[in-house]
């Protein structure tokens, strides 16, 4: 007992001064010129990583409703698991282009609000995919009005913001938009002519399994 008491007084003195000692920095002063996003253009990508943290939210909502056991849909519930996901990823290269521009340096825990899914039940898998287009082309729009924001500006055009978004984000959805039509398109038609094993058989499909 005596030698761990010892080595306790020990510690204790050689760390005492510097658990005392307050670190402190002043703040520095970095050149700002660089940091060209003009305001209204962030603000509006500050909305946009809101909607696409939103959009990930409510597929997340989706591919829960469809894995219930009284749904059962592990098609469904993958792909817009997926979706929640590839909603997620947006979100963070939209922050990290932000941070590249010299942005979101402060008041960062603002940006991002919890929010409740806007739905948490779909009677069948052709209003699942048709709330899910309707979502993305509500994504798409609002992408569009940041592109409009960023480029209309008569003080700074920002061209390459403008760029990124197009090249990168908005060609996605296009393409995201069509595979959901088409899939919700090919879904009713098997729902009309098998009505009891379309979405059954569709699901499995969605899962890459043969039939």
């Amino acid at each position: 007992m005596t030698t761990f008491v010892l080595a306790v007084a020990s510690f204790l003195a050689v760390c005492a001064p510097a658990l005392a000692t307050q670190c402190s920095e002043d703040p520095v002063s970095i050149p700002k010129e660089w940091v060209t996003m003009q305001k209204n253009c962030t603000d509006s990508m500050r909305q946009q990583i809101q909607m696409e943290v939103a959009a990930s939210v409510q597929y997340l909502a989706m591919g829960a409703h469809f894995s219930q056991d009284t749904v059962n849909r592990p098609g469904f519930a993958k792909l817009f698991f997926d979706a929640g996901s590839e909603e997620r990823e947006h979100a963070l290269k939209l922050i990290e282009y932000m941070l590249m521009r010299g942005e979101l340096t402060s008041d960062v825990t603002s940006l991002i609000t919890v929010r409740h899914p806007e739905r948490n039940h779909w009677a069948n898998g052709v209003e699942a995919l048709e709330h899910a287009l309707k979502m993305e082309h509500t994504v798409t729009d609002s992408i569009r009005k940041v592109i409009h924001a960023c480029e209309s500006d008569s003080e700074f055009n920002d061209y390459h913001l403008v760029d990124y978004l197009t090249a990168d984000f908005l060609e996605e959805q296009y393409k995201g938009q069509r595979d959901l039509a088409g899939k919700a398109s090919t879904l009713k038609k098997m729902l009309e002519r098998h009505p009891s094993l379309g979405e059954f058989i569709f699901d499995k499909k969605l899962l890459g399994m043969d039939i």
